[in-house]
């Protein structure tokens, strides 16, 4: 390989990793922002005659119904990801995603249109789902396949860090609206953030057409080796793999949940603080996750996927009681090093080493929707369904450790998956593929009378 192509490889590597980041962004920055309001002002504004909590608790079913859309796109996405490629889809899933989140902030409250407020919200809410849905499987993957040898574990990464940016920037938005007090953020300032994504989206645009299609999808349209229904082919060939993916999903997404959307409820609703006690201790637990996840990719490149998305399970598992007393204590600074322990250095960990280890469980021509089906469908029964389910352990039980024992039993569901997984870092998941479309790209370039 020359000088110049080299350059033109890396530079392309480059472009990728931004495209991917900046998509990822635009998306969790949509959905985070979601949740907070659905914990802080949803309730008010478009289910006004509920009870407090169960006000929340319905607002958050609107939350879950994202989560329950999410498998559609992802396996609509991952469809034509397969077949027609990848950059096509993100530029897709980016404009469903950030046009939902636009019309957000242009919805009358149920004051202004009564029943229709809520239903509406709930068709954005499900579109808004619908591109995440696409966008994770298509960011990660893109990244994977652009990857140089032993760096796929970081490059993918990369687009997982959108987790902690998204929340970091949502988390600032919702703290800067509310600075006129909560009074103005229920009546007009929380629209502000939404009508705002549209400036990330075009950014996001504008860098993502530049991004060309990986190596290993232009090998598979070389080669022939698009499948005609993805999706029925993992099914047959890789349920394994599903049930794994499925497995070590569990806890990162419940871990996850619990300490991001639940933890504004809990802390508000339940202990009685100041929003600014858990939405603090997000961004400090955002700026270390952005740290910790692509260090997770990278050791996951060295001493493989296994050990590494066992470590975040693990320190979900052994602090999930401690998290919660900190919490409990209603002190400011407990309360931000139990969202740190739970959040940065359990999830993010975890969210580090995950896309790699998912990309690498399929090969490139069902890569997409094999990955959409483990990340999309497996949040249906963990992370879509925490939020609830916490609220609902606490108002039965009046207390937070059965939320504790919901977030370990999680992590020894993903620490037993993880066992049956075999490890897949030090190998070339695409090896074969190249070789034959070089193979195939070599007899073309023979004379008929040769071939």
């Amino acid at each position: 390989m020359n000088s110049q192509s080299t350059l033109e490889e890396r530079r392309q590597q480059r472009n990728t990793v931004t495209a991917s980041v900046l998509g990822s962004v635009v998306e969790w920055y949509d959905f985070f922002l979601y949740a907070t309001m659905a914990a802080l002002v949803f309730n008010k504004e478009f289910f006004p005659d509920f009870d407090p909590l169960i006000g929340t608790l319905v607002a958050f079913g609107t939350f879950a119904a994202g989560f329950v859309t999410r498998p559609i796109g992802g396996l609509i996405f991952g469809h034509f990801g397969d077949r027609i490629g990848r950059k096509k889809i993100l530029v897709i899933t980016m404009l469903i995603m950030g046009g939902s989140t636009f019309a957000m902030g242009l919805l009358p409250s149920y004051a202004a249109i009564g029943v229709a407020a809520p239903i509406i919200l709930l068709v954005l809410r499900m579109l808004q789902g619908i591109g995440l849905g696409g966008e994770w499987g298509g960011a990660a993957i893109l990244t994977f396949e652009h990857a140089p040898r032993g760096r796929r574990g970081l490059f993918s990464a990369w687009p997982q860090t959108g987790v902690p940016l998204g929340l970091l920037l949502s988390t600032l938005a919702v703290n800067l609206v509310s600075i006129p007090g909560d009074e103005a953020l229920v009546e007009w300032t929380w629209r502000i953030p939404f009508l705002a994504s549209i400036v990330l989206v075009i950014v996001g645009l504008a860098v993502r057409l530049k991004v060309h299609e990986p190596r290993a999808f232009q090998d598979m349209v070389t080669t022939g080796e698009t499948v005609k229904v993805p999706v029925l082919y993992v099914l047959r060939h890789y349920p394994k793999q599903i049930l794994i993916g499925f497995g070590a999903r569990f806890s990162e997404s419940i871990t996850f949940n619990v300490y991001n959307a639940f933890i504004l409820t809990y802390t508000t609703t339940v202990l009685g603080l100041s929003s600014s006690y858990a939405l603090n201790g997000l961004l400090i637990a955002s700026v270390i996750g952005f740290v910790l996840i692509p260090l997770s990719g990278r050791l996951s490149d060295r001493f493989g996927r296994r050990p590494v998305f066992a470590v975040g399970a693990g320190v979900a598992l052994v602090t999930a009681f401690p998290v919660f007393a900190l919490i409990d204590s209603g002190v400011a600074g407990l309360i931000w090093i139990a969202i740190v322990l739970g959040w940065s250095l359990g999830a993010c960990t975890m969210f580090g080493a995950e896309a790699a280890f998912f990309a690498e469980l399929f090969p490139a021509k069902v890569r997409y929707t094999g990955m959409s089906l483990v990340y999309q469908l497996g949040v249906l029964p963990s992370g879509a369904v925490a939020p609830i389910i916490a609220i609902w352990l606490v108002s039965m039980s009046g207390s937070s450790w059965p939320v504790a024992v919901y977030v370990m039993v999680a992590a020894a569901i993903a620490l037993v998956a993880l066992f049956f997984a075999k490890e897949t870092a030090h190998t070339e998941p695409d090896a074969e593929l190249h070789a034959r479309a070089a193979e195939a790209g070599s007899r073309s370039d023979l004379p008929n009378s040769a071939r």
